[in-house]
């Protein structure tokens, strides 16, 4: 290893996945230096992000499943996460190879796949604003705040009349919106709350395809307040901006008129705010926004049409960019993923298996971003669990062949 020059290893190890570097750690100290070095892991983190290496898809349904981005063929069950216990885990969002995990209000997780680490987080308490309201339903977003270096949650808490007044998404409801500081293992309070922000809800459109859970671009999260056709009201694209923690709404794309009405929802495709314009379930144009917070910059980047084998789009989300940029893998309808050509409109079905047949999904970078500063207890115990689950691989095989 002396013999090697420090810049070849370095090389070298840059394009290994995460799980080998892990174990490289022991070969020896300066090996193990430079890998838990921040330049490092930063390096790592870009080069696998800009070469679309070591990349997996999160599927979630009541279990979690994790897909080989480069084979897309076999979903394997993510176990041995902080809040596993067979099952009923929630992924809300994923940042630099950082999840953000849901089991309930009181039982939230910030966790790294690839090297186990984790964190509980500390969790406040709502304050109900008045004894005539009681809890509605809880959004959450996922963030990173690259000025502070932090990596921050958002939980809007909405409160409805108790006697059902109204329908839980009018101007009668209230929001408790609190911010959590991974780095500091605090919440904040925000005040100031704008007056879209109770408009927010709207029966079964935030349930349904997990829209209630913030869309991270940019440096803010997004959700879409979904238009109220009975008060005149349109589309809108609320933000939060985890730097300074304030609101603000989004300009967007000029949408063309088919004649028909619409249906917006936001997404992220590969770094850039994107939203989808359903036309009635038949048709989908998706637009990104190519330089953030510039209306100039939206971009029709492709639409959807009609499929065969697909009667409806009740839901459809751009995931990822294929490696020679000319596909672009789509979630439609939680329970297909498909390979779209934009300039044929030709569509392929991605055959995985093992995976649920519904689900939601998200996409995942492996990497070397820390959460905690102690000792990496749970780097060893990834370790242990790896190799405990290769012998079980190869006891599976051996019984196999007999």
């Amino acid at each position: 290893m002396s013999r090697i020059p420090h810049e070849v290893i370095h090389d070298i190890l840059l394009q290994l996945p995460v799980k080998s570097l892990v174990r490289f750690r022991s070969l020896s100290k300066p090996i193990c230096s430079l890998i838990d070095g921040p330049d490092f892991i930063n390096l790592h983190l870009n080069h696998s992000t800009t070469t679309k290496s070591n990349h997996s898809i999160i599927l979630k349904e009541w279990d979690l499943f994790s897909v080989d981005f480069d084979a897309l063929s076999d979903a394997v069950e993510v176990k041995h996460h902080p809040l596993y216990s067979g099952g009923g885990t929630e992924v809300i969002g994923s940042v630099n190879g950082l999840v953000f995990l849901r089991r309930s209000e009181t039982n939230i997780a910030v966790y790294n796949l690839s090297t186990r680490e984790c964190k509980k987080c500390y969790v406040a308490e709502t304050e109900i604003p008045r004894r005539d309201m009681t809890a509605g339903y809880v959004y959450y977003g996922f963030g990173y705040d690259s000025y502070g270096d932090d990596y921050k949650v958002v939980r809007m808490a909405q409160f409805v009349r108790e006697d059902g007044g109204g329908d839980g998404g009018g101007l009668g409801c209230e929001y408790e919106v609190k911010v959590y500081s991974l780095k500091n293992d605090k919440w904040k309070k925000i005040e100031g709350l704008p007056i879209r922000l109770r408009l927010l809800s709207k029966p079964f459109f935030h349930i349904l395809n997990r829209r209630g859970y913030g869309v991270f671009a940019g440096h803010a999260l997004h959700w879409i307040v979904p238009q109220r056709r009975e008060l005149g009201i349109r589309d809108c694209v609320l933000g939060f901006d985890i730097r300074d923690d304030k609101f603000f709404e989004l300009p967007q794309p000029d949408y063309e008129n088919k004649g028909m009405n619409f249906q917006v929802d936001v997404g992220v495709l590969e770094g850039n705010l994107c939203v989808m314009c359903n036309y009635e379930h038949v048709c989908v144009d998706v637009w990104v926004m190519k330089e953030y917070g510039v209306k100039e910059s939206w971009c029709k980047m492709f639409s959807v049409h009609a499929i065969k084998w697909i009667s409806a789009f009740m839901f459809l989300r751009p995931l990822v960019y294929s490696k020679g940029g000319d596909m672009v893998l789509l979630e439609v309808n939680g329970e297909k993923l498909l390979w779209y050509d934009w300039k044929t409109k030709h569509a392929k079905v991605v055959r995985v298996r093992g995976g649920p047949r519904s689900f939601g999904s998200e996409m995942y970078v492996e990497s070397l971003i820390r959460i905690n500063d102690g000792d990496r207890i749970g780097w060893k115990r990834q370790q242990e669990l790896d190799e405990e689950e290769e012998e079980e691989e190869k006891r599976k095989t051996n019984r196999n062949k007999r």
